[in-house]
């Protein structure tokens, strides 16, 4: 069911610029055309009973309950599937509808379980509801005949909704759900007239089939078949908190449902504008971490990492980092300490740490997780278009009639993006892959991709420029567009550059391994096929040549005049949900807030009135710098909040023996995390469910982030920082996260209008929001880029410096998998291990049979930087000589052999290109080995601080009892 506190309008909301007038029980309305009666009687406050329509759903018309009397029309016509018409004149209520609709409901509840009173539905079933609307107060029918009341196979195979056929009133609308919001197709009607039922699959349970539990049908049913586990333990919520998602860049809208200060569910908001009522596997039901086991929430502190934790309050452990900080700086000097953040953070959040640095430490050394992931779009966008964010909102999707997917994979990485733009393909947009692996998007149900460049990793730049050359050559470019709107003298030089011979499709293919006449058809399409977009991620930027390829996209864009207006652009899928809300909040240690230069004076002086400081004009340490001054001695202190670094960065030996290296090592976390096992100070940190603020999501879109519960630690993340800088001698004074945000607004002009009062009145933002655009900006670059003529730069391939050789012949690329989340620190914590629980090397069959290798064996995966064991699976998904796995559990060991490599502009690392040997092994390897050792060491010392605390209890006791 749609939330309890939501009104269900019954169908779905038809945007039109023309209005329709008629009468509704002789009041006269006015509504969009196209809008359904159904609707329009909702809105006008006459409700009609219905059981098949749903406004998440297109009208179906199958349950009879919801039929209306139209003047001049024989019959009782549908009022889910009927159109208003221009002086139409409906009425809802007559003694012959009362009669029809309780002869339907007789029917549906002579087949249906009368244990209402101890249903976990009970008070949000609407089946309940209807029958009581209609005034049903007796069955006719006897209950001994033939039902389906008796059917006992309920399937508890999902770990977070159960289904219960005797309870199905077959009413089609979670059927409906799984192929038209989600489009997976997975649940079918088999059998005909009574012996209809719902089934998942080949008649498999929820778990086996193909089913992805994004909870769409359990959203859809009307009754107690299809229900979250969690209402049937803690009973119906009753009340509700709108917050944003915490997991992907698509930045879904959250209804969280409570009892008291439980939570008992998570539903997607109706309302939402990033996800418009979906959630998947992850927003919708992995939030159990919140309040599991493992969750430290006590401070922390101890002076080595081979001593035992203790537990303190939340003043000593502040005082002591602030003092070991300090002490750092006086004998190492002020840039021997940083700070790094993690894109899991807020806003605030964000701004306040890189706030600390600059103005508390007194450096510019400050960085984030976003640097790993999409460092290379902030760049390669502000140099091509001059702004460092995508261009158009998620739904200028459903105007695109070409779609190009390059190095992202949206249905497991951003799927409810994925699900929107997998809708729009059935619907005749047409889909261009560029991919080393045949992702679901490849050949998916009633979804198959034109062309799909299976390009050998490390070579984008190379078919991006190929395909440049086709549509420059062939002569398929838009050159008034470009005259009109880019630098004559920048794209006469590309021009001559990318025409060249050698950025043919055929003198391209040696290297990238795809065949040339599909490069040239695939640039036909994109060039002539209409309005055109490109949606890339992290199999773009996780490159030596990230930024490189990030400027070809957008020379492809301004090429083919495909930017600027609804249905086309450069769309960056960000990988955490607030990779681009890190980004713009000044993390990296070159750029102040909005992506101004710490070099530039006028910026300075702006933040240096605001913060009552004077600030380095030269920019400071990034992450990496930081971890080899580590290595050589005078870098000594880093505070991290949020980021798993050990898990996420690559060469996670080098990670660690810098991390060994540190004298004070302060972690903000909600659990021992690998870094935090290298930690001196552990500060517990709060969970999205548990602190105010705004996330901004891929599309530039900043959202709320509502505080729904209590901390169990007692201070939000926000707070810790300002303790800190307090401590530190520089005391930050804010009440609330909207008073941090009010500062961002005052100093960086693209959040100029941003408050949070007009985030709650219009659901969400997109910057640039400013006097220019007091709403919000859904497309940007309209009419002129933001920089004024957009620029070509060339693209010159320049192969990665990571190369295969006899010893290590394959290459090894990494990505995500649905149901968990960047290095698992949560999903690994919930459920969803019942569908990953491990991460796999895929490799082809012909790379396996070589090697002797067979489905789920052990394997050993040696490169230049290290070497790890993972199980393998045998998939024709890889290319021969293409290998791939995720990286979401510590024990895998996927960043101990991706190497050093990084992006030439921005060191963002390179990620999907490592040279690997694989073999058949039968024990872990000796990485894995010293990395469980010393794990369970740092646990055995954890669990030292929890006897303590034990044995402390047990003693103060009776001093109480002799006092």
């Amino acid at each position: 069911m749609l939330s309890k506190f939501d009104i269900d309008y019954g169908t779905p909301e038809r945007p039109a610029t023309a209005t329709v007038a008629l009468e509704i029980n002789d009041v006269a309305v006015s509504v969009p055309a196209g809008t359904s009666v159904l609707r329009a009687a909702q809105q006008a406050g006459h409700p009609i009973p219905k059981l098949c329509a749903t406004e998440c759903l297109e009208p179906f018309g199958s349950c009879r309950l919801c039929v209306v009397e139209i003047a001049g029309r024989k019959g009782y016509p549908a009022s889910c599937t009927t159109p208003v018409e221009p002086g139409m004149k409906v009425r809802t209520q007559s003694p012959e509808l009362a009669k029809l609709r309780r002869g339907v409901m007789e029917l549906y509840i002579s087949d249906h379980p009368l244990e209402c009173l101890t249903c976990a539905a009970n008070g949000n079933c609407q089946l309940q509801d209807m029958a009581g609307t209609v005034g049903l107060r007796e069955v006719r029918y006897d209950a001994a005949g033939a039902n389906h009341v008796r059917d006992s196979r309920k399937d508890e195979s999902n770990p977070y909704f159960s289904y219960d056929p005797s309870k199905c009133i077959v009413c089609s609308r979670c059927v409906r759900a799984c192929a038209d919001v989600q489009g997976t197709f997975a649940l079918t009607i088999d059998g005909r007239g009574f012996a209809s039922r719902i089934v998942a699959g080949q008649n498999e349970s929820f778990l086996a089939s193909e089913c992805v539990s994004c909870g769409a049908c359990v959203q859809a049913c009307p009754t107690a078949t299809l229900i979250e586990k969690s209402i049937s333990d803690a009973g119906q919520p009753d009340r509700s908190i709108i917050t944003t998602c915490a997991y992907c860049g698509v930045g879904c809208s959250l209804r969280a449902e409570l009892k008291g200060n439980q939570l008992v569910r998570m539903l997607p908001n109706q309302d939402g504008h990033a996800n418009h009522g979906h959630a998947c596997v992850k927003g919708r039901f992995a939030w159990g971490y919140a309040t599991h086991a493992d969750r430290i929430t006590k401070p922390m502190i101890r002076s080595s990492i081979t001593e035992p934790w203790r537990e303190v309050s939340w003043d000593e452990a502040i005082a002591y980092a602030a003092r070991e900080m300090r002490r750092i700086q006086r004998d190492y000097g002020r840039d021997a300490v940083g700070v790094t953040t993690s894109s899991r953070c807020t806003n605030e959040e964000t701004y306040l740490v890189q706030k600390l640095a600059r103005a508390a430490f007194g450096n510019n050394n400050t960085d984030t997780c976003a640097r790993v992931c999409h460092a290379p779009t902030g760049y390669g966008l502000k140099v091509t278009l001059g702004e460092s964010a995508g261009t158009q909102d998620f739904d200028s999707v459903d105007q695109t009639e070409v779609i190009v997917v390059l190095g992202a994979n949206p249905t497991d990485a951003h799927p409810v993006f994925g699900s929107q733009l997998k809708r729009r393909l059935r619907q005749g947009a047409r889909l261009i892959v560029i991919d080393p692996r045949s992702i679901d998007l490849v050949d998916a149900p009633h979804v198959r991709a034109a062309y799909h460049l299976q390009l050998r990793p490390g070579t984008n730049v190379a078919v991006l420029n190929a395909l440049a050359h086709v549509i420059v050559t062939e002569g398929l470019a838009n050159e008034r567009f470009v005259a009109e709107r880019c630098e004559a003298d920048a794209y006469a030089k590309w021009k001559t550059f990318i025409a060249r011979p050698e950025n043919s499709p055929e003198a391209m293919a040696d290297i990238t391994k795809v065949p040339a006449p599909l490069v040239r058809e695939a640039a036909r399409l994109y060039a002539t096929g209409g309005n055109a977009a490109i949606y890339y991620g992290l199999g773009v930027t996780e490159h030596s040549q990230g930024s490189t390829a990030v400027m070809a996209i957008a020379n492809l864009a301004m090429l083919t005049g495909n930017i600027g207006r609804p249905g086309v652009g450069v769309n960056p899928m960000r990988g955490q949900n607030n990779v681009q809300g890190s980004c713009d909040m000044g993390s990296f240690p070159e750029s102040f807030p909005g992506y101004r230069h710490v070099s530039d004076a006028a910026t300075r002086q702006l933040f240096e009135a605001e913060w009552g400081v004077t600030l380095q004009h030269e920019p400071g340490l990034r992450l990496g710098n930081m971890l080899d001054a580590a290595l050589d001695g005078s870098f000594k202190g880093l505070y991290v909040q949020g980021e798993d670094i050990v898990q996420s960065d690559p060469n996670t030996t080098h990670v660690t023996a810098a991390l060994a290296a540190l004298e004070c090592l302060v972690v903000q976390d909600l659990f021992l995390s690998e870094t935090a096992k290298y930690a001196h100070v552990f500060l517990p940190g709060s969970t999205f469910l548990e602190k105010d603020g705004t996330f901004t999501n891929a599309e530039r879109r900043i959202s709320p982030v509502r505080k729904v519960m209590p901390s169990p630690s007692g201070m939000e993340d926000w707070q810790i920082t300002l303790a800190f800088a307090a401590a530190l001698g520089y005391p930050m004074n804010y009440s609330h996260p909207s008073e941090i945000m009010a500062e961002i607004a005052r100093t960086t002009p693209t959040f100029q209008r941003v408050t949070y009062d007009q985030i709650d009145a219009q659901g969400s933002i997109q910057w640039p929001c400013n006097d220019a655009n007091p709403t919000g900006t859904p497309v940007m670059h309209v009419g002129s880029f933001v920089r004024g003529k957009g620029y070509f730069a060339i693209t010159e391939y320049v192969p990665t410096d990571e190369k295969t050789s006899s010893s290590f012949p394959l290459l090894l690329t990494t990505g995500r998998i649905l149901s968990q989340y960047n290095v698992g620190a949560q999903t690994r914590r919930t459920e969803n291990v019942a569908w990953h629980g491990e991460d796999l090397l895929e490799i082809h069959p012909h790379d396996a049979e070589n090697r002797g290798i067979r489905d789920h064996d052990w394997v050993g995966i040696a490169s230049r930087a290290g070497d790890t064991v993972m199980r393998a699976r045998i998939t024709e998904r890889v290319a021969p000589g293409v290998v791939y796995t995720t990286f979401h559990f510590p024990e895998s060991g996927a960043n101990v052999v991706t190497t050093d490599n990084s992006d030439w502009a921005t060191n963002c690392p390179e990620y999907k290109v490592t040279a690997v040997q694989v073999t058949r092994v039968s024990q872990p390897s000796s990485w894995q080995r010293n990395h469980t050792r010393f794990s369970d060491e740092q646990q055995r010392l954890l669990r030292k601080r929890e006897h303590a605390q034990r044995a402390a209890a047990a003693t103060e006791v009776p001093e109480r009892q002799r006092s």
